[in-house]
């Protein structure tokens, strides 16, 4: 199975997925292809697979990613296409950790091998707090993220679980039960 979390950006979707990651070894995390520079303590192929503008360009023009999408400061993010169907092909269910329309193109190809989850902030205060607060970005893109919430969530209705983060614990273990449901 194909298990996708998407969120808009400070609403905890990468702290749940961690956590996932950790109650559950078998899963392969889908590590994303990316433009933007490496922030501190970033690792290419761990955190993110590393690219300049030119050699994603010439991925896409290859139909070698499964999606992408040109997103914060003109910056691509995407999901190599060998990566997906090589873990399919060995029978491992993968997690992603991806925007919402990421999700949507994912959905679109792999149909029911692909579960879509929405984590769902518990309001914009919260979010805009916590994007502040983990000082990673400036305010201008603090700002652009914030400017896609509504859109983000207006494309949960399309997913098949939404899952709300106002407690961290509780939606790290709702999100277990809905992976567990189908790893039986």
């Amino acid at each position: 199975m194909l298990f996708v979390i998407a969120a808009p950006s400070g609403t905890g979707k990468t702290t749940i997925v961690n956590e996932i990651l950790k109650m559950n070894p078998e899963i392969t995390f889908s590590v994303s292809a990316t433009t933007r520079k490496k922030r501190k303590g970033e690792l290419d192929g761990k955190d993110y697979y590393f690219f300049t503008k030119e050699e994603f360009q010439e991925k896409i023009n290859n139909n070698e990613l499964v999606e992408y999408e040109i997103i914060f400061n003109q910056d691509y993010y995407g999901t190599l296409k060998s990566f997906v169907d090589d873990n399919l092909v060995k029978n491992k269910s993968v997690m992603f950790d991806i925007d919402v329309k990421g999700a949507m193109a994912i959905k679109n190809i792999y149909k029911d091998n692909a579960v879509l989850i929405f984590i769902m902030p518990p309001d914009i205060e919260t979010l805009k707090e916590r994007l502040k607060n983990r000082a990673t970005e400036s305010q201008d893109q603090i700002n652009e993220r914030i400017k896609r919430v509504d859109l983000e969530i207006g494309k949960a209705k399309h997913f098949d679980y939404i899952v709300l983060n106002d407690n961290l614990k509780n939606a790290v273990s709702e999100v277990n039960n809905i992976i567990n449901s189908f790893n039986k």
